[in-house]
């Protein structure tokens, strides 16, 4: 029977060249072939990870070193991703996943063709391999994780975070409103009711750029970084999943989903481009979105921010006192209400879908690994936005 990877040569008869009892040199042994030996990159790339898996535990264990590596090691390696994608009109991170079939087809191709002569070369082969995954989770927790673990945002504020009470939020959604329907003055708005965003996405991203420097004047702990949102070419398809953005921490990219209305894009990428900056916790991240956007010079960006913040707050209040809603609600410009109306006649197509249950699973587990509540921590900026406008009584 023979073995399928390996084959025995049969010894021939010696020769008096060879004979050591002739006389003769021993045979000069077979080198090991290149495809049986783990490459030295591969290696490194252990030995980095067995680095980051060090630090990630210490990160887990204390917030003040989870707080100096995100201000320090991480913002440089953000910022160095963040550079080397920037320049790339396209998102790079989308293009990974997108060829991430073509490139599972070429690496059973080569291992078929290359390193399934031996046991030993199948191994190495998968060593490779999985040196190569290992490197994803190296540079999440060089770049991204320690913003899961550090210090909270209202820490760093100084707000007093609690538990907000329907009045609070009725108050809240009142000083969301009169900012809204003051800059709804300077706002255009379409045949479909949507309020149409008067400028192209590069000029969004540069007044997003420079509101992030006016927040950073103000906010040492966000970092400064130049950066560039990319818009999602299956942007419908994230539409069915309910992702409206997604920060790839393997490639420093903003990404954004371009098929939702235009109110939602300015702050949409806000909240990406917070998680380039270090903001890693979902609630926080729309919470710096919110500051970011209404301190923009551009008054449909500020639209945009007052409008969404208004959304999570409203919609925790309409659970927790329907009256009160209403009654804030009654404020309301009436070009805003028919804005929310048609999102809601937009949304209708995407709202139960198979394939957002599925992946709003995964982003579930995924966040709750970091030590957040889950998904739920999107809606708890509500919290902070309370807590803001309370301190500025």
């Amino acid at each position: 029977m023979s073995f399928p990877f390996s084959k025995k040569k049969t010894p021939s008869a010696p020769s008096e060249k060879s004979s050591p009892a002739g006389g003769g040199r021993e045979p000069k042994k077979t080198p090991r072939s290149k495809y049986e030996r783990l490459p030295l990159f591969a290696i490194l790339l252990y030995g980095l990870f067995g680095v980051s898996l060090i630090l990630y535990i210490i990160m887990t264990r204390s917030v003040a070193f989870a707080d100096w590596f995100n201000g320090s090691v991480g913002a440089a390696v953000r910022s160095a991703l963040s550079l080397l994608t920037s320049w790339i009109p396209f998102s790079t991170g989308e293009a990974v996943i997108l060829l991430l079939p073509l490139a599972l087809f070429l690496v059973l191709r080569l291992a078929v063709r290359r390193y399934c002569g031996s046991w030993r070369a199948a191994f190495v082969y998968v060593g490779i391999l999985f040196s190569v995954v290992a490197t994803l989770f190296s540079v999440f927790t060089m770049g991204f994780a320690a913003g899961y673990r550090g210090s909270a945002l209202d820490q760093k504020l100084e707000l007093d975070r609690a538990p907000v009470s329907a009045q609070e939020l009725y108050d809240t959604a009142v000083i969301l409103i009169d900012s809204i329907n003051r800059e709804t003055e300077g706002v255009g708005f379409g045949e479909e009711r949507f309020s149409v965003m008067p400028y192209s996405l590069t000029d969004m991203n540069r007044h997003l750029n420079e509101a992030y420097d006016l927040t950073v004047d103000e906010y040492d702990f966000i970092t400064h970084v130049d950066s560039r949102v990319k818009p999602v070419l299956i942007s419908e398809v994230m539409s069915y999943m309910h992702i409206t953005g997604v920060y790839s921490f393997f490639t420093g990219e903003a990404n954004i989903n371009v098929n939702f209305p235009d109110y939602t894009i300015p702050y949409t990428a806000a909240h990406e481009m917070a998680h380039q900056r270090g903001i890693a916790r979902e609630d926080e991240a729309n919470f710096v979105a919110f500051l970011v956007t209404a301190r923009s010079t551009d008054p449909y960006i500020r639209y945009c921010g007052y409008l969404n913040a208004y959304e999570y707050v409203a919609s925790a209040l309409y659970r927790a006192d329907k009256e009160l809603y209403y009654k804030a609600y009654a404020h309301l410009n009436g070009q805003v209400k028919g804005e929310m109306a048609a999102y809601n006649d937009f949304y209708d197509k995407y709202r139960d879908t198979t394939v957002s249950q599925v992946s709003g699973a995964v982003n579930d587990s995924y966040l709750q690994s970091q030590g957040t509540p889950g998904t739920v921590s999107y809606g708890m900026v509500v919290d902070l936005t309370v807590a803001y406008y309370k301190s500025r009584d």
